[in-house]
């Protein structure tokens, strides 16, 4: 199923796509976590800004 997924993503034509890791902190512990989510390129700047 993996390989239908990048098989689509890089057809010619297609939505490009970026990995967004930000860095969050936690209330409880004050210690970092990573947050990764796969957006459209168009989006990143949005993304971040939240």
């Amino acid at each position: 199923m993996a390989k239908k997924v990048v098989a689509t993503l890089k057809q010619p034509g297609g939505v490009k796509f970026a990995k967004v890791i930000k860095a969050v902190k936690s209330e409880k512990t004050g210690s970092y976590t990573f947050k990764e989510e796969m957006v459209p390129e168009g989006e990143v700047k949005n993304v971040l800004a939240k």
